[in-house]
């Protein structure tokens, strides 16, 4: 199954049935009067978070979706039966916005929940609801009304408490198969993750958070460079970022530096989302020889300037990742706990997430539109269409929860 995170699509809700005209027509009942039924009312089109779905891949190829119109009136008063509603089976973490109007209709967040978005047209009405004092035989009745058409962008984000950032290489794949069954691909070479994985962490009985590991960013991926900022949007909804720093690069790199680039393509991308909490977790001290551990350790924070937490791993050996696990627990728990207790605290959460999610959204369009702009100009004076969709490489790979 391919992951696909975005996906444009139209909706259509059906029209109204409609209203007929028609008169009694019974043995020794020579003026019977109006009996033409109301028309049916035309289906809604919902969409449905579902935990069975986890790509919108369904929708990159059937992009039309359209509800049945409501039946018309019948005769002795009959009503037209309204016609079945659609429901849209979509990944939990999917936003829907209305394209027309750039508008976030909602988003599904959590299994079940559904969001109206076309709704059906209403029924006509038939000439018996024309019938007064005056007006004994009115020969009129209405058509149903329509039902509301939207072009829609299905927009896909995980929906994780941490999301792993790093450099490719850096041990991410490595640490969420340590601490979950989520299994991604692992190898020693550059983007061997290209596409988000999800693992449920679990920390003791009734204890347990998801983690996100994203694809590797590298220097200038706000500016398109390798995988660019096309999965960073994935992060908008976590509560921590993990950043994984390896202390010994196989490439002899700067880990302080490399550290760096990660920190200056988020601010760069958007600032709301560098203003995440932060752990530095300085990983692969396996590679080092223990005296050394402090050390180069001790040189790497001083050189970032780092005041948060910092914790040593080797996720290859699993030292040290016992503690960031409970940590990661605590800090979330405590934060849930403080939300239910102190409702200012919830409300500027939820409004800072909402900022960063429009932030975020609003960033990630105009990513899109100068990688659009840049194919544009290197395809200058060949044959073929503008690359206008932003999903140009599926993988044969899918988010998907994993439990421990």
């Amino acid at each position: 199954m391919r992951f696909i995170d975005e996906a444009v699509i139209s909706v259509k809700a059906g029209d109204g049935g409609n209203g007929i005209v028609s008169f009694r027509r019974e043995k020794f009942v020579p003026k019977g009067g109006p009996d033409g039924g109301d028309g049916g009312k035309g289906g809604d089109v919902y969409a449905i978070a579902d935990d069975n779905t986890n790509t919108l891949v369904d929708y990159r190829y059937t992009r039309k979706f359209e509800a049945r119109r409501g039946e018309n009136g019948g005769s002795k008063n009959c009503s037209g039966k309204g016609a079945d509603d659609v429901y849209l089976a979509v990944p939990i973490g999917t936003t829907i916005i209305d394209t027309d109007l750039d508008v976030v209709i909602g988003d599904l967040t959590e299994k079940g929940h559904k969001i109206l978005i076309a709704k059906g047209g209403d029924g006509g009405f038939g000439n018996t609801r024309f019938k007064s004092s005056t007006n004994q035989a009115p020969r009129k009745a209405t058509p149903g009304f329509p039902g509301e058409a939207k072009n829609i962008k299905l927009e896909l984000k995980v929906v994780a408490d941490v999301g792993l950032i790093g450099l490719p290489n850096a041990g991410k794949s490595t640490f969420i198969r340590q601490v979950s069954a989520a299994r991604p691909k692992v190898a020693d070479y550059p983007f061997t993750t290209l596409v988000p994985n999800l693992g449920v962490v679990d920390v003791g009985s009734h204890q347990s958070f998801v983690m996100a590991d994203i694809p590797g960013l590298i220097e200038g991926a706000s500016d398109g460079a390798g995988l660019g900022i096309r999965f960073l949007k994935h992060v908008a909804r976590t509560r921590r970022l993990l950043h994984i720093v390896d202390v010994k690069p196989i490439d002899g790199s700067d880990p302080a530096a490399n550290a760096e680039i990660i920190l200056n393509e988020l601010a760069k991308f958007s600032h709301e989302l560098s203003q995440l909490p932060q752990i530095l977790v300085l990983n692969k001290i396996d590679q080092i020889p223990e005296e050394e551990h402090n050390a180069v350790c001790t040189d790497i924070v001083a050189r970032l300037g780092w005041t948060g937490m910092v914790f040593r791993t080797s996720t290859l050996t699993g030292e040290g990742v016992e503690a960031v696990k409970h940590h990661l627990m605590q800090a979330i728990e405590d934060e849930r706990e403080r939300e239910l207790e102190d409702p200012m605290f919830a409300e500027e959460q939820a409004a800072r997430f909402a900022r960063l999610e429009e932030e975020v959204r609003h960033n990630t369009e105009i990513q899109k539109e100068a990688y659009r702009a840049m194919r544009k100009a290197q395809r200058e004076g060949r044959t073929g269409d503008d690359d206008d969709d932003w999903n140009d490489d599926d993988y044969d790979v899918a988010v998907e929860y994993a439990p421990y």
